[in-house]
């Protein structure tokens, strides 16, 4: 009988080493990463490649499709403006056409140095709201941070059993942040596929019948970025939770604080609209869509 108890004591105790080796890894090296993809600006736009792709000039990469297609503007445009005079349908001004190219031709050819700007604002104003938590709590509200603060005083990393309250806790918010790299690797990438389409978005402001894809792109966009405001609220509000307290509520605001910010893309989607990242809280990810 003592036997058996000693065996299975040896199981948990591997199992809890197990679990606490792997919390251990995830917490040193991905909340690093969670704040490099989630805190962005437009140094995301300087990666060579990125810009060799977008086009450097009008004659190369991303810029040379777009401005083919600006031709083709005009073409169609001739046409149906040719046409219209045996059809009698109305028909948008030459001039205030040609007016419309010209500035949305500038724009779209502009349109990495207008991205990029863009981006910069949105992480000013993040930045301003995490400082306002920097100079309350003396320290860099970001995950990495938080993470620290939040182990070394609710110590629920410490000798962990993954049977017990705080292992149950440890083992949902480790789960829930590997969930929360994924999404926000993916909405990473989805800014940057639409910094890619930015030319075509601009360009299909000339005319009326495309000018829909323009709005759309705008949303996503927005959307897009406004989560990065989001999470500077929501991490702002966790870092003024006293940690010190070994209060089990306390430990459940946390759980909730993580929660919120999975489902942030959800509250976005709904403040936008219907544009952003589809997710659920088991982590199902959806398609970049508007409706």
């Amino acid at each position: 009988m003592e036997q058996n108890s000693n065996m299975s004591q040896v199981v948990i105790d591997t199992i809890n080493t197990i679990f606490s080796n792997l919390f251990k890894s995830i917490d040193n090296n991905l909340f690093k990463v969670l704040d490099d993809l989630t805190f962005i600006n437009s140094n995301i736009l300087n990666d060579k490649y990125f810009g060799k792709i977008f086009g450097t000039t009008s004659t190369n990469g991303i810029l040379l499709i777009a401005n083919a297609l600006l031709i083709g503007y005009i073409l169609y445009y001739s046409t149906k403006y040719l046409s219209s005079n045996f059809t009698f349908s109305k028909i948008e001004k030459p001039t205030q056409f040609i007016f419309k190219l010209i500035i949305y031709g500038i724009a779209m050819n502009s349109s990495f140095f207008i991205i990029g700007q863009i981006l910069d604002i949105n992480s000013y104003i993040s930045s301003a709201i995490r400082s306002i938590g920097e100079d309350l709590f003396k320290q860099n509200i970001c995950f990495s941070r938080l993470i620290e603060s939040i182990n070394s005083n609710l110590k629920i990393a410490e000798n962990l059993n993954v049977f017990s309250v705080d292992g149950l806790i440890k083992g949902t918010t480790t789960i829930s942040l590997v969930n929360l790299v994924t999404i926000y690797a993916l909405r990473y990438v989805t800014i940057k596929i639409l910094v890619l389409i930015s030319p075509f978005a601009i360009l299909s402001l000339s005319m009326e019948n495309t000018s829909m894809f323009f709005k759309l792109w705008l949303r996503n966009l927005l959307s897009m970025l406004f989560i990065q405001i989001i999470v500077s609220i929501v991490l702002l509000i966790l870092f003024s939770v006293d940690y010190n307290s070994n209060d089990l509520m306390v430990k459940f605001i946390y759980v909730g604080g993580i929660y919120s910010l999975i489902r942030a893309n959800s509250f976005v989607k709904e403040f936008m609209m219907g544009a952003g990242i589809s997710t659920n809280v088991q982590g199902n990810i959806g398609l970049v869509k508007g409706r």
